[in-house]
């Protein structure tokens, strides 16, 4: 499970580019980064030097046990917003008033108003899993976190990294009743998921619009903290808008608040001084000498991933490219891989995609992409997400010192995916 309470104060790392000199600062939940061995691009442990680094905020515990399967159910239901539904669920997004000159009417409540209001709407998390150790010890991982309710009858919000790989998850709510939770869909590249309990009269949280938020307000975090403090409230302000973030290789865009933020805290929410939950928070930088600086998913991001998961499990519209990429940045990384030159390596091909079509083989080297010179997964990523569903890439490889222009394109993503070819 990638919960991350003992890994909580690893350090980031700032590497250089061998090849081009550049020197990219990479932001990690728990400060992981690099690969394993060539049987899965999996990222290993990695001893990192104390620098600011994005860290997840979970708490886990580990214990021998025999790994056991996990149904999440994917489950289906409308979503609109407040007022009437046909028996669909509802997400309960606040009406703004207004003055007679169309100017929008806000009331400012106070820390403990604000607490009064949204503490019902966040629930406690606790999830296990199963890992294999050295000798094949399997392990059962106990993580905890936390999460805030979406709808009456029982869907709830949450991180990806605090479901990811749970065989059982669980529900405490602010009346102490617990609940076991089904998962309805998990989106790795915005961390966000959604759970569901048998549940009905519960409290959700009112929907608040990021558009109107400015640096400098107040702003209250409900959440978990250590998975044993269900409840806890802090205040800060907001401390910037829009702040892009590279988190485990995914680019991010966060609310940043210097409202306190520890292991646990991640899934629950941000509220403004009206109550209402503007972000999902996720993460925090640890280090040395560093503090204040928590981060959440702003909720204008999070609602339209929210309603594809209720609706679809999955986020729709998703490029899916066919290929799975690694980037060698070091010497060590290129020794597993047996390569010698850093860069973007293809290292698995889906069986019968657009990418098998077009030629695309296990070890490829990425030159190029629509004509733009890529060396990073970043620089990669950032061209695949200025195209849509349908469209036609040129991408050049290096194969045997030979170079090959290939045509790529890109499908639609779904969960359900292909066996792969790997290098």
């Amino acid at each position: 499970m990638n919960n991350d309470f003992n890994r909580f104060t690893e350090g980031g790392q700032s590497a250089q580019n061998e090849t081009t000199g550049r020197e990219r600062t990479q932001y990690t939940y728990g400060g992981y980064q690099g690969y394993t061995p060539p049987q899965r691009p999996k990222k290993e442990k990695r001893s990192l030097r104390p620098a600011a680094v994005i860290a997840i905020c979970t708490a886990l515990s580990l214990c021998v046990a025999v790994a056991g399967g996990f149904g999440g159910a994917y489950l289906s239901s409308r979503i609109s917003d407040s007022g009437g539904s046909s028996g669909g669920t509802v997400l309960y997004r606040t009406v703004a008033l207004k003055d007679e000159d169309g100017n929008d009417i806000t009331k400012t409540l106070s820390v403990g108003e604000i607490a009064k209001t949204a503490k019902d709407s966040v629930v406690e998390i606790t999830t296990e899993g199963v890992t294999t150790g050295d000798f094949m010890m399997q392990y059962v991982s106990e993580g905890a976190g936390s999460g805030v309710i979406l709808s009456e009858d029982g869907y709830i919000v949450t991180n990806h990294h605090v479901i990811s790989d749970a065989t059982s998850i669980s529900v405490r709510t602010t009346d102490g009743n617990s609940y076991k939770a089904t998962l309805v869909g998990t989106d790795e590249k915005t961390d966000l998921a959604v759970i569901k309990i048998d549940a009905s009269g519960l409290t959700p949280a009112l929907m608040g619009d990021f558009e109107s938020c400015q640096v400098g307000d107040t702003v209250v975090a409900i959440g978990n903290p250590l998975g044993q403090l269900g409840g806890t409230v802090t205040d800060g302000i907001i401390s910037a808008l829009d702040r892009e973030i590279t988190i485990d290789g995914n680019i991010m865009t966060l609310i940043q608040t210097n409202t306190a933020i520890n292991p646990g805290n991640s899934g629950g929410g941000l509220f403004n001084s009206s109550g209402q939950l503007i972000g999902i928070v996720n993460a925090k930088s640890a280090g040395e000498d560093v503090e204040g600086l928590g981060f959440a998913i702003p909720i204008d991001i999070a609602q339209s991933v929210i309603e594809d998961l209720i609706e679809h499990g999955y986020v729709t519209g998703r490029i899916e490219t066919g290929i799975e990429v690694i980037e060698i940045s070091d010497f060590q990384t290129a020794m597993y891989y047996r390569v010698n030159t850093a860069g973007l390596y293809v290292y698995s091909v889906e069986n019968d995609s657009t990418a098998a079509k077009a030629g695309f083989k296990p070890g490829d080297l990425i030159i190029s992409v629509d004509g733009t010179k890529v060396e990073t997964q970043e620089e990669y990523d950032k061209i695949l997400e200025s195209h849509a569903v349908g469209d036609t890439i040129e991408v050049v490889v290096s194969r045997r010192d030979e170079e090959h222009k290939l045509s790529l394109e890109l499908t639609e993503y779904s969960p359900v995916s292909g066996s792969m070819l790997s290098a």
